[in-house]
């Protein structure tokens, strides 16, 4: 779905399970850029199972600008997730290097030479449901869901990080990108977007939460 049309890119929203990239069929960019007409560059990406923003770019020299922008932090991005399990700790920072383990996987260390770095905010929400905000300050592969794995609360739906057999009872991996805010050539840009699939997401606990979190920079 298209959010907003900007000369230099276009900010749109991904569903949960469409690949980003194409693999049996065509991927999102793909897809993008052939009902757009135009020729779409990623500048980031989200996983399978990830709904919610994605900026693509018209030309080659936006799509190195904010490839620069993201690699220097300079885009703010938030995140919301559901878990069914209560995390070790209810708010703060999960900081490690993380290293490659089995099938694909990713683990947390303990060691900090290169350190993924997440803050988040969670908060009840229906029986046995706790609600996410998160805040990644690095871009590291997985890196969302390999940290609320190692609070105890991986994301409901997860298949790879979750217990497999109860993940895919879900409608859907409960991770979305929510929010975004950076400044391109001065001009200054903020979205947020709620997630519009997934019961969970749907709930009156979790629209009621997000009335409070519609602002998630005022919160980090």
């Amino acid at each position: 779905m298209l959010i907003y049309d900007h000369p230099s890119f276009l900010l749109l929203t991904k569903n949960a399970g469409a690949n980003f990239h194409s693999e049996d069929s065509a991927g999102f960019v793909v897809q993008m850029s052939e009902q757009f007409g135009i020729p779409l560059f990623p500048v980031h990406r989200l996983d399978k199972m990830t709904s919610g923003l994605v900026i693509l770019a018209k030309n080659s020299e936006t799509a190195a600008q904010f490839g620069k922008m993201f690699e220097n932090r300079e885009i703010e991005k938030y995140y919301l997730a559901i878990s069914m399990r209560k995390p070790k700790k209810k708010m703060g920072w999960i900081k490690g290097d993380m290293d490659k383990a089995r099938r694909g996987d990713y683990k947390l260390l303990t060691t900090m030479n290169n350190p993924a770095i997440t803050q988040f905010v969670s908060c009840a929400l229906r029986t046995h449901e706790r609600g996410f905000l998160i805040k990644p300050h690095t871009g590291k592969t997985h890196q969302i869901r390999v940290a609320l794995k190692s609070l105890g609360s991986p994301i409901a739906g997860d298949e790879r990080y979750a217990q497999a057999d109860i993940a895919r009872k879900e409608d859907r991996g409960y991770l979305h990108a929510y929010a975004l805010r950076f400044t391109l050539n001065g001009e200054e840009f903020s979205f947020v977007v709620p997630p519009d699939e997934g019961e969970r997401f749907m709930s009156a606990e979790m629209k009621t939460q997000l009335e409070h979190w519609n602002n998630p920079w005022e919160l980090f």
